[in-house]
């Protein structure tokens, strides 16, 4: 079976959410793009689990389905402490097999934190023994640190972060398998390091909104299975691991250096002959993903590992309908195209992914078929994100959408 999962979202009890992020909405968004299997995010908050319970319906051992969309039980922890006299900040995301081990789960963590006051609860509790609380409860249970190289918040960030895994999981980093890339980095990045060969990298969308989910993804040939997913992602099986979808990594983010509040954007080489200063106000710039990848690689760039699982990037429908228009992609006449689109074609995924050229120029108008290939091939331009600020992408020039309105003025 081809399994489409995106296993690290939020609810509607996060900070800084949509309100729309509850099941239907989820289940909606997940038919048009094509998703499968999804993490439901946020079981430490009881609102969250308690419509949880009520809605999803028991598939098998791990696994649950609600309105044909299948769900497995996953949440996003903040780890905050204090570490060889710095302060870490850690995100982690745990899956879990069962609503009676997430309740035994709830039942520790809310000793390091108030689980009610985010749907991503803030723990004081080292990353090395929270593996050790959870497995301790379920071996069935899986860890995985979330965005790994993001600055603030990460295994590796500049800000808060360790120069290596075993600097931050200890003895349990034996029970590590899996390692989420993240929107600014994607696995050729993490192919730098010799010392990420034996760790499955995995790509979710951390979405905060259900048009957002898929927007990074994982495809799988496998059994519909709890145990049978984990077994895939602790032995880095290529056969039953197809592919990660990606995010264009100068998309996200925290891939370039800078100050968003001064607009400066740098790439690593300026930061370093800036001596990692703000020309503008004299503060020291958030280093991003590009730049601590850059410092902590043993390997050149374009480096594949004999183990590597393939990875294929990809900008969404949206995206490309609203470049090939020069609108934002947020407004009426996207979304009315894109829904038109799929509500004829298929999924998302189906359109960006399997049709062939011949297809999309006949299925689509020639535009959005053009932007298709044209991301398929990588042909674009992007102004790399920084400092929290998305990177900008470029399908269409400025003068080729003139010409295109001027052409359709003739009709």
């Amino acid at each position: 079976m081809r399994i489409v999962a995106d296993f690290h979202i939020h609810s509607k009890y996060s900070r800084a959410t949509s309100r729309d992020m509850d099941l239907e909405h989820l289940v909606e968004s997940a038919r048009l793009k094509g998703i499968n299997l999804l993490g439901t995010g946020d079981f430490t908050h009881f609102l969250w689990l308690e419509e949880l319970r009520q809605k999803l319906n028991p598939l098998s051992y791990g696994l649950y389905e609600y309105k044909g969309i299948n769900f497995i039980l996953t949440t996003e922890v903040s780890n905050i402490y204090f570490q060889k006299g710095r302060m870490r900040r850690i995100h982690n995301i745990i899956f879990a097999p069962t609503f009676e081990v997430v309740e035994k789960i709830n039942g520790a963590l809310s000793k390091y934190g108030n689980l009610s006051a985010d749907g991503r609860p803030v723990l004081g509790l080292s990353a090395e023994d929270l593996v050790e609380l959870v497995l301790g409860i379920s071996s069935d249970c899986l860890i995985v640190p979330g965005h790994i190289w993001t600055p603030w918040f990460s295994l590796f960030g500049s800000e808060s972060g360790f120069d290596s895994i075993e600097e931050c999981f200890g003895k349990y980093t034996k029970n590590i398998y899996a390692l989420e890339t993240g929107l600014s980095s994607d696995p050729a990045m993490n192919w730098r390091l010799s010392s990420l060969d034996r760790f499955t990298l995995i790509s979710n969308s951390d979405s905060h909104s259900p048009s957002r989910i898929g927007r990074e993804a994982n495809v799988f040939e496998a059994k519909l299975d709890y145990l049978e997913i984990l077994d895939i992602l602790k032995r880095k099986d290529k056969n039953r691991f197809l592919f990660t979808i990606e995010f264009f990594p100068q998309e996200g983010k925290y891939h370039y250096d800078g100050h968003r509040n001064c607009q400066v954007r740098l790439s690593p080489k300026e930061t370093i002959k800036l001596k990692g200063i703000c020309p503008k106000c004299g503060k020291p710039l958030t280093v991003g993903v590009m730049h601590r990848i850059e410092e902590l690689a043993d390997r050149e760039e374009n480096f594949v590992p004999e183990n590597a699982i393939p990875f294929k990037n990809m900008v969404p429908l949206e995206e490309i309908i609203a470049s090939s228009k020069g609108v934002g992609p947020d407004t009426q006449q996207v979304k009315q195209e894109y829904l038109n689109i799929v509500g004829h074609l298929g999924t998302e995924f189906d359109i960006l992914f399997n049709f062939s050229e011949e297809e999309l120029y006949e299925s689509l108008s020639p535009q959005v078929a053009e932007g298709i290939i044209r991301v398929r091939k990588g042909k674009l331009h992007i102004l790399p994100g920084y400092d929290g600020e998305y990177g900008k992408i470029e399908i269409f020039g400025d003068k080729e959408i003139e010409k295109k309105e001027k052409q359709m003025t003739l009709f």
